[in-house]
């Protein structure tokens, strides 16, 4: 099971993710947006403040984090934050390059 499940978000969590999903998963209700949890760390980590961005690291965690980055979809994140998680999180260094953005695949 996912680490960032909404079967597995604890009341802290789910209270934190909802308050953020106003902000940046507006055009859904917060009990909507909380079905899909990731997308919302998704789009805090892509064009989050620096406040929202430190809530959702403390409240959730690296290796969550390390989650969403590692299963992002293309259109997820754009070019400088996808570069900023990759370093932030350890999962690049200047001897390790970040992979490419994900990519959607047309059949």
């Amino acid at each position: 099971m996912s680490v960032l499940s909404e079967a597995t978000l604890d009341d802290e969590r789910r209270n934190v993710l909802a308050q953020l999903a106003k902000t940046y998963i507006w055009w859904k209700s917060p009990e909507e947006a909380l079905l899909f949890p990731t997308r919302i760390a998704s789009q805090v980590m892509n064009i989050g403040d620096w406040d929202d961005v430190a809530l959702l690291a403390q409240t959730l965690g690296d290796d969550a984090l390390r989650e969403v980055l590692q299963h992002a979809s293309a259109g997820e994140f754009n070019a400088r934050s996808w570069h900023y998680w990759h370093y932030r999180l350890g999962l690049a260094s200047p001897e390790q390059r970040v992979p490419p953005l994900p990519k959607r695949h047309l059949p």
